[in-house]
């Protein structure tokens, strides 16, 4: 199992930054051609990108290379895609969808260049951000029965949703979501569950409040969030930290895994007073999962 618990976006006209992916301790890198590059240094970072690409072969790759392709309504996507995977990444990001048949369109066209490339057919992932237009939250529930192969997981965001919407802000009186954030951000990681695959939490805005990230990657992660965006390198440790599991928490699913196991056939255990079922059971196990994944 891959464990992706962190992207960080990299401008992709940015040859300092670029400079610094391979260090920058991240799951996955994110090297964005859309609301990064000004317009007119786009086709600029379409090159930088692809040459970025083919100078790391993606077998010998230390963090996975994704790009962010510009949207459909741009007339740019398919110059994006047939440019950048001569550098094989392993996903592309795809940002303003209306819904599954986007991601569906998209995939099509991957197929296409994975043939032109020699790349393996299907092996190109796709993380689409599923809520930036007013239509696509009435969608989230359809890509459980999509049938897109390719799908990676789901993310969400809220400052092109409210851009749309015409909102002078996407937050309430007390400084969180308002309302209809809360509610897209909700049905988004309902959807990447019925569809079984990750939610991805959407960026913390304010990359020098270590503290607070850590704090809200927890709760996201308690919730069943399994991972997030970053938009700056401060927050990589703090992200890969919160979504990873605590040594307490292994220890005790260790514990929980082998009581069962003791037990034979029995669908309840008993631990320090408390009682624990298949579910629990599940969850301990994907505790695991996730504390081998990451290398432990």
């Amino acid at each position: 199992m891959s464990l992706l618990r962190s992207f960080l976006f990299i401008p992709g006209d940015s040859e300092k930054k670029l400079g610094k992916v391979d260090g920058c301790g991240a799951d996955a890198v994110i090297l964005d051609l859309e609301d990064a590059v000004a317009p007119a240094n786009k086709v600029l970072a379409r090159g930088m990108v692809t040459d970025f690409l083919k100078a790391r072969p993606r077998e010998g790759r230390s963090v996975q290379l994704w790009v962010r392709v510009n949207p459909f309504d741009t007339g740019m996507t398919e110059d994006d895609l047939r440019a950048v995977m001569a550098g094989a990444p392993e996903g592309i990001m795809q940002p303003k969808i209306d819904g599954p048949d986007c991601v569906a369109r998209l995939s099509a066209l991957l197929d296409e260049c994975e043939a032109e490339y020699g790349i393996t057919p299907g092996s190109t992932r796709i993380l689409p951000v599923a809520t930036e237009t007013p239509l696509s939250p009435f969608r989230l529930g359809d890509f459980a029965t999509a049938g897109l192969s390719r799908l990676a997981g789901l993310t969400w965001g809220a400052e092109d949703l409210s851009a749309a919407m015409g909102a002078s802000t996407n937050l309430g009186p007390d400084g969180k979501w308002a309302f209809t954030y809360q509610m897209v951000r909700s049905l988004t990681l309902m959807a990447a569950h019925a569809s079984r695959v990750p939610a991805y939490e959407t960026l913390y805005v304010d990359f020098r409040d270590d503290t607070g990230l850590r704090a809200s990657c927890r709760a996201a992660r308690a919730e069943g969030w399994a991972g997030r965006i970053a938009i700056h390198p401060a927050q990589v440790a703090g992200i890969n930290e919160s979504f990873s599991p605590s040594e307490e928490e292994v220890a005790f699913a260790r514990r929980l895994v082998d009581a069962f196991a003791q037990d034979g056939q029995g669908g309840t255990v008993g631990i320090d007073g408390k009682m624990f079922d298949i579910p629990h059971l599940k969850a301990a196990r994907r505790t695991l999962e996730m504390h081998e994944a990451a290398g432990n």
